[in-house]
């Protein structure tokens, strides 16, 4: 809800809202399947809606780019194929390719209108679109997914929004299936898991259609999202087996900047609280 100086997002399943004072409605589409509106904000750069959803800030967006990108490619040994569902902002894609090893990202996104907004309003994170190693598709990421080669990608990105509308479809085991199908033996899986704060029991559920898949294991790393409910968001890995060690020397020496992202910072991350830990069943 948005009056003439103040965005609001009331967020039913917490019982929450967060609000940004506003100067203006920049742009707005509607897509084939979403509303989408950018609006200038006096304190956090432009703000990109979808169907009224908050999905970034200028300011704050890096929490969340570098927390679903970096753990995951750090924790991998050697990642080189990389496949990202969703994301048409990019800026996972930019964190992605970052690192110098990664051979091709794809990146899938149903609605190419996110991605041309995001070009013109959020320039800085389509920084990497243009490399040569990036490849940009807009297309059913699901139907993407189950026709990819059977054990060719070394890590699935699933930077979705929440698991309603076109992203339902993203949270259940037949989707896990098809990833399961396409990972190498080695790889992982790393999926946007909402809030650790007060969405528990959506994350318990993703984990549990992610074992129906055939996962056995999963590490769930929460982080500061200011711009999402609760202030408190997560991402969770998962793979066919063993453990999440790090490389954390690497993480360490990264020859990249981030604003966020550090080893100390994936290393704490991973420690969860004890509320936390009790509540996920692992």
């Amino acid at each position: 809800m948005t009056d003439t100086n103040w965005h609001y997002e009331p967020f039913e399943p917490t019982g929450s809202a967060i609000g940004f004072r506003i100067t203006r409605k920049l742009d707005e589409v509607q897509s084939p399947f979403q509303k989408i509106e950018i609006f200038e904000s006096t304190d956090w750069g432009n703000l990109m809606l979808i169907d009224g959803a908050m999905m970034l800030t200028t300011d704050d967006n890096f929490f969340y780019h570098e927390m679903i990108a970096h753990p995951v490619l750090f924790t991998h040994r050697d990642p080189k194929r990389v496949v990202i569902i969703g994301g048409g902002d990019c800026g996972t894609l930019r964190e992605v390719l970052k690192h110098k090893g990664v051979e091709k990202a794809t990146q899938c996104d149903i609605d190419e209108q996110v991605t041309r907004m995001a070009e013109k309003y959020f320039p800085e994170l389509c920084e990497s679109n243009n490399d040569p190693r990036a490849e940009l598709l807009f297309d059913d990421g699901l139907a993407y997914v189950k026709n990819l080669a059977e054990n060719s990608v070394d890590v699935i990105i699933v930077d979705s929004t929440d698991p309603i509308g076109p992203a339902e479809g993203l949270f259940n085991a037949e989707f896990f299936a098809d990833c399961m199908r396409a990972l190498k033996d080695d790889g992982l899986l790393v999926q946007q898991s909402e809030s650790p704060l007060k969405l528990l029991g959506l994350i318990n559920q993703m984990r549990d259609e992610m074992r129906k898949a055939g996962f056995t294991t999963f590490q769930t790393l929460p982080f500061p999202q200011p711009c999402y409910p609760t202030g408190w968001w997560s991402v969770t890995m998962a793979r066919k087996s063993g453990g999440f060690d790090f490389r954390e020397a690497d993480a360490a020496a990264k020859p990249f900047a981030t604003k966020y992202y550090t080893a100390d910072i994936h290393r704490g991350a991973a420690s969860l609280p004890p509320f936390v830990k009790a509540a996920l069943k692992d």
